[in-house]
């Protein structure tokens, strides 16, 4: 987590061209993830801090042609990675902060987010500006194609009793962010919470 967006983006910026490669077998996880959500189709969904879009194939199938998709990002990178994989064709891409969306109040009806939640610099402030941009009753979606045990390995670390996405801490602080939690499955082969908009 890093208050600094320039570190975020050089971060990411760093991996873009070969992030996709670097991680091949995601696709059935995010597909699988995407259809938690239960949009239907004419939805409008937000893929918050889409990285090189992996998520918008599935979030198109999902709300079909009469459904909108957008894809926000803060790396242009990122984002120039998705528009060479031809994901730009699945949604409308953003070079946007989702810490402040370019996005009107209660317009979507709801919020994926993969692998956000670590890296957003004031959490509360920012799960709450995801809630602004969703319906009363949306939905959001926080997602890692794996658990949390298996990225803290991966990385090299431990997992600490303050990690944001552990049950106990993140129920209350989507609790006070404007959402209330209403599933939770940290697994080897995913982490999901999904929540609804309660504002």
């Amino acid at each position: 987590m890093s208050d600094d967006h320039t570190h975020v983006q050089e971060f990411f910026a760093a991996r873009a061209a070969d992030w996709d490669s670097r991680f091949p077998d995601d696709g059935p996880a995010f597909a699988a993830a995407v259809a938690d959500l239960e949009l239907r189709p004419g939805d409008r969904v937000l893929d918050a801090g889409c990285g090189t879009g992996r998520a918008l194939p599935a979030l198109r199938d999902a709300v079909g042609p009469s459904g909108v998709v957008l894809g926000a990002d803060l790396t242009p990178a990122m984002l120039q990675t998705a528009v060479r994989a031809g994901r730009d064709r699945d949604g409308r891409l953003l070079l946007a902060d989702v810490a402040a969306l370019p996005v009107m109040s209660g317009s979507l009806d709801a919020v994926f987010a993969a692998g956000l939640i670590a890296h957003l610099p004031r959490p509360e402030e920012n799960l709450r500006e995801l809630a602004r941009v969703v319906r009363s009753g949306g939905t959001l979606a926080l997602f890692h194609p794996v658990g949390r045990a298996a990225l803290a390995a991966r990385q090299g670390r431990q997992i600490t009793p303050g990690d944001l996405r552990a049950e106990a801490n993140l129920g209350p602080l989507l609790a006070r962010s404007g959402w209330s939690m209403t599933s939770y499955a940290d697994e080897d082969s995913r982490f999901l919470a999904t929540a609804v908009c309660a504002n």
